[in-house]
């Protein structure tokens, strides 16, 4: 069995794909109205790169029952809420089980691994984390999901880094796009969505607010301009993640490899991306591209850079436009090194940490 957790647009997608490959999925939705019709139906019908009607085994809303008997749980909710859900996971989850967080955004396997510890799991659950969604979708309907794209490759790694291998393994049975990272510092930095999501949000927010949306994000909402700061805040997100040994590809590097998407600059690569074509932009700006991005994605990269006297203003801007816009602090609300029990530790430690999953020596 496979529990996905999360039945939004991520979750709802990989169940129904998964399904349709001939996995037995039980799908988890903290609300049992969000999920009623596809209950009622019994699966997904899936359009796009995929076509069929995914049956599940079980969908509910009852942690315990989805997570009875899974080999392999995959988390497909927003970052913000890893710490909450793995402190509800924590009775449930068994020695034998893989816990892959589909994606993690950043440090986002430490955040979860401090949850379990904080509930006294003592469970010898296996945390992993992939660097960023496997698909790209939308959900379409209460029953219906459109994949818009499946990624050609998407780093993994075990918070346990020498157990890599047997998360590949597990999630290879059925996605070989799942490739092995060094560790979750380098899933951690190779989160894109930290460069591409709030940065196009925040620069088309007037667009946002006044159309609701109606407009395609990725091909209407990037110019020359815009792709500018998202290349300032690539090299910011690259240079951090340097600083603590690891060296992720750049989002042209990244665009090539995910997506086959190439162009002579990042606007064009981009903009030649098939799979990005026919997304539209948030409705408001109470989107999970600022809520989730800035302060579990943009937060901890600018931490970690401020800790060792990195420049990191073209992230920082990010994160004080988006606090301005919200009427939020995303400092307080993010993760940081201090929330994380990383603060006063070296680029050194904290790998090691990242590679081990143990805070102690």
């Amino acid at each position: 069995m496979i529990a996905i957790l999360g039945a939004g647009h991520s979750g709802r997608a990989m169940a129904g794909d998964l399904a349709l490959r001939g996995a037995p999925v039980a799908l988890w939705n903290r609300t049992a109205a969000n999920v009623a019709v596809l209950r009622a139906r019994g699966g997904v019908e899936v359009e796009g790169e995929v076509e069929g009607f995914g049956r599940l085994r079980l969908v509910t809303d009852d942690l315990e029952q989805a997570l009875n008997g899974a080999r392999l749980v995959v988390v497909c909710v927003p970052a913000f809420a890893h710490r909450e859900l793995a402190e509800r996971c924590a009775p449930f989850l068994c020695d034998h089980q893989i816990v892959v967080l589909n994606p993690g955004r950043t440090f986002g396997a430490l955040e979860f691994s401090r949850g379990l510890k904080a509930a006294e799991c003592t469970s010898g659950v296996l945390v992993a984390e992939a660097a960023t969604n496997l698909m790209t979708a939308r959900s379409t309907g209460p029953a219906q999901s459109y994949i818009a794209r499946i990624k050609h490759a998407v780093p993994v790694a075990a918070l346990r880094a020498e157990r890599t291998p047997e998360v590949v393994a597990a999630l290879g049975e059925w996605y070989p796009q799942f490739t092995a990272a060094a560790n979750t510092l380098e899933t951690s930095f190779a989160n894109v969505g930290a460069v591409i999501h709030p940065a196009i949000t925040l620069l088309n927010a007037a667009r946002i607010e006044n159309d609701q949306g109606r407009f395609e994000f990725y091909m209407d909402g990037i110019s020359p301009r815009v792709a500018g700061v998202l290349e300032a805040v690539d090299r910011e997100r690259k240079a951090v993640a340097a600083l603590l040994g690891v060296e992720v590809q750049s989002l042209v590097e990244w665009l090539a490899s995910a997506y086959r998407a190439t162009g002579s600059s990042l606007f064009e690569a981009v903009r030649a991306n098939e799979g990005y074509r026919g997304i539209t932009a948030p409705s408001t700006l109470a989107h999970r591209y600022i809520l989730e991005d800035v302060p579990m994605s943009l937060v901890p990269i600018a931490s970690a850079g401020k800790a060792f006297g990195l420049n990191t203003r073209a992230i920082e801007a990010l994160i004080l436009l988006a606090g301005l816009i919200m009427d939020t602090n995303f400092w307080t609300r993010g993760r940081t090194l201090e929330t994380l029990g990383l603060a006063g530790l070296s680029p050194g430690e904290i790998r090691r940490i990242a590679e081990t999953g143990s805070w102690d020596g």
